[in-house]
């Protein structure tokens, strides 16, 4: 079987939002497709592959494949909710500020808004302790020499203390980045704009054109993971295609 052809199928599927067993027939069967999502998922393949496509894109933009600034947001707002299928019970919860019953997604992008890492979670979950796995997880980037590694993550204030701490902890520093309280609406506050769902090309903003992740219809948490990475991929891709075609 041509895994190219899988590949795109699984793509498919994240544009067009339809269901495993509604995959058109000029497709592989959808078992098969299903069968490679997963192993490649239980693999860590889409998150290996999203690694190597940010920093390709980077490195395309004259910048060193690593970045030096993180920042760290969560997306489970009414305006902008990640909400979960009705039939799902798995990982559900309710977010008391937020009036959210599903899931939160924690993210953590760099300053072009790519994405590195990403946890979805009950939306009970209070985002500082919640976000401390993405830290865990940084560690599986093949930070090869001479790449300059993280050094400064920004954050709100819902991850000033345990997230903070972690940050603190592992070796990194970690700003506060906040709008004043004399503000209102959407301003454009530094290390965090790149993440927000009301910026159109925001890091949360492009899930709007990914079907299958609008809304949340993945029975786990790390497909839903899984599929976040394959968009954020999918975006790289069509910017690197874009920049070597000119």
């Amino acid at each position: 079987m041509d895994l190219r052809t899988v590949l795109d199928a699984i793509f498919y599927l994240l544009r067009t939002g339809c269901q495993w067993r509604n995959l058109p027939a000029e497709w592989p069967h959808w078992q098969a497709v299903y069968y490679y999502f997963d192993q490649w998922k239980q693999t860590g393949v889409y998150q290996k592959m999203n690694d190597e496509l940010n920093k390709l894109d980077r490195m395309n933009e004259a910048r060193e494949a690593l970045p030096s600034a993180l920042c760290v947001d969560s997306q489970s707002r009414s305006a902008d909710a990640v909400k979960l299928s009705p039939m799902i019970f798995e990982d559900r919860g309710l977010d008391p500020n937020k009036k959210v019953n599903g899931r939160k997604r924690q993210w953590l992008v760099d300053m072009g808004g790519r994405l590195w890492r990403t946890a979805v979670h009950a939306a009970n979950g209070a985002d500082g302790p919640s976000a401390t796995v993405l830290l865990e997880n940084l560690a599986d980037i093949d930070v090869g020499p001479p790449m300059r590694s993280f050094s400064v993550f920004f954050g709100d204030m819902a991850y000033n203390g345990v997230f903070a701490d972690a940050v603190s902890a592992g070796g990194y520093q970690y700003e506060k980045a906040a709008k004043p309280e004399s503000k209102q609406g959407f301003v454009p506050v530094k290390g965090r704009w790149v993440v927000e769902p009301v910026r159109r090309c925001g890091s949360i903003a492009w899930t709007n054109f990914f079907r299958r992740i609008v809304k949340d219809y993945e029975h786990t948490v790390s497909s839903s993971e899984a599929f976040l990475y394959l968009a954020n991929s999918l975006i790289m891709l069509q910017r690197i295609d874009k920049q070597w075609s000119t």
